[in-house]
């Protein structure tokens, strides 16, 4: 390795780890915001959130690389340039490819180890990420008993205080618990002056001690009806313990979630896709046998040199025809109606099947997609920094969330359009690839030029190619036109 290399790689570095570390973060919290409602007040506990976060932080890896490529090749090689060492290489006489040979090398590696990652990493981290996810989603919020609010988060209960004192609220004035875990109603309730509330055996139950109060309780008779008896029992303490199981977080088995497209690897997608296109196919051909029940025919005498004449031009006599009637016509509209029912459900369904199947061949090119969007990146930022000639995270920052947006914006674009079949698949997964391609080899063929694709002089040497005679007649005629209109 020359030393040329370890200067520009040394340069490339820290940026890379920088910015990277930076977007992760970002990506990551803008991800989990999504779920913030799902998490907080559950009571989930540090292990669970740390979790939560490792394995989102994981699946953000794949979308971080790209911008953090973007970002830091702009960095790089703007600073170079602002600080003049670009130049003095280039007065060396090595090339601006030669340059750029060690990070292109290392963007290389990247895409393939992203692609690696893909194939591999991201599969299992999706099925710990949303299996782990659902069971959250699942869990019920921590106990959480209110003034003056019926709280039934515990089942079998209902539970209502007028207020809570305490430093930790523990304690209770004016309590309220129905007990309907008998199944039979409201028929015992519980009132007290006043309780403490504590958790034992290691908070899987909750204690409840009671002060000064009444105990109703209303019984059936033999043949079950209510208010044959009542009971009324006054106590000084009592204490209920109340199970607090349902507050457990419940783990689903994880192969429960893995025939999720997600949770694929591509020989997996390329599998379930070719089963889900040959029952689409085979759907498809059965449509036509499937509507013959509902249609009737005819049968005409064929003998003849006539009647061959007559069924060779698609006509038959009228008088061969039954006659029309009001039960004829009543049931051709049925049938018609029938025929147009079967063919839009069918309809429906085959296009969702459909979309099925273009789903994990989405899948499938995501994985390549995401993986080329390194070296797509690259090619933006490099050359783009070598023309800039600006460090720092000013510039090369409004630059790259530029351009990382419009990447955005199209692929999304893209693989709706493949989703809705509007598109092919192949063609709207690359669609954000092949847009910005141009982009990215128009601003290397600048760069190796010494081109001041930013600067004035180049934009009045574009200017100076229009011929002027011929712009100012245009300019009068659109005038005269926009006038003529106006009248």
């Amino acid at each position: 390795m020359k030393k040329l290399d370890k200067l520009i790689l040394k340069a490339f570095a820290g940026p890379f780890f920088l910015t990277f570390a930076v977007v992760e973060f970002i990506f990551l919290t803008q991800y989990m915001l999504k779920y913030l409602d799902d998490i907080i007040g559950k009571d989930l506990g540090a292990g669970v959130i740390a979790q939560l976060l490792f394995f989102f932080s994981v699946l953000m890896v794949p979308i971080s690389l790209p911008l953090a490529v973007l970002l830091s090749s702009l960095m790089t090689f703007g600073t170079l340039g602002e600080h003049h060492e670009l130049t003095a290489i280039k007065t060396s006489g090595i090339s601006l490819t030669r340059i750029l040979r060690p990070i292109f090398i290392v963007s290389v590696l990247l895409s393939i180890g992203a692609f690696w990652y893909n194939e591999t990493i991201i599969p299992k981290a999706n099925l710990k990420a949303y299996s782990l996810l659902w069971d959250v989603r699942q869990q019920k919020l921590a106990l959480d008993i209110r003034e003056n609010i019926f709280y039934n988060g515990i089942p079998g209960y209902t539970i209502k205080v007028n207020e809570k004192q305490g430093e930790n609220g523990d304690i209770l004035k004016g309590v309220m618990i129905y007990d309907h875990s008998g199944r039979a109603g409201n028929s015992a309730m519980i009132l007290a002056d006043s309780g403490r509330m504590t958790t034992r055996f290691n908070g899987q139950y909750l204690s409840l001690d009671l002060f000064r109060g009444i105990m109703y309780v209303e019984k059936p008779d033999q043949h079950n009806r209510a208010g044959a008896s009542f009971t009324r029992q006054a106590f000084a303490t009592t204490r209920m313990l109340f199970s607090l199981a349902s507050f457990n977080l419940d783990r689903t088995k994880e192969e429960y979630f893995s025939e999720n497209k997600m949770m694929k690897n591509i020989s997996q997608l390329i599998s379930h896709s070719d089963s889900l296109h040959q029952r689409l196919n085979v759907e498809r051909r059965l449509l036509v046998t499937q509507l013959n029940p509902y249609y009737s025919y005819a049968r005409f005498d064929t003998t003849g040199q006539a009647a061959n004449r007559r069924l060779a031009n698609w006509q038959v006599p009228d008088t061969r025809l039954p006659a029309l009637s009001v039960g004829m016509v009543e049931q051709a509209a049925n049938r018609a109606r029938n025929v147009r029912a079967f063919v839009g459900s069918n309809a429906e369904r085959l296009t969702t099947l459909a979309r099925d199947t273009s789903s994990f061949r989405i899948e499938i090119y995501r994985k390549y997609t995401q993986s080329a969007a390194i070296l797509l990146m690259f090619l933006i930022g490099a050359p783009l920094g070598a023309i800039i000639k600006k460090g720092g995270l000013g510039v090369p920052l409004l630059i790259a969330i530029l351009f990382f947006i419009i990447y955005y914006v199209v692929s999304i674009m893209g693989e709706k359009y493949a989703r809705e079949m509007i598109l092919t698949v192949p063609l709207g997964m690359w669609l954000a690839d092949l847009v910005l391609l141009p982009v990215g080899l128009f601003f290397l063929y600048q760069a190796r030029n010494d081109s001041g694709l930013l600067e004035g002089d180049f934009w009045r040497r574009i200017a100076r190619w229009v011929p002027t005679e011929q712009l100012r007649n245009l300019l009068r005629n659109r005038s005269f036109l926009t006038r003529r209109a106006q009248a």
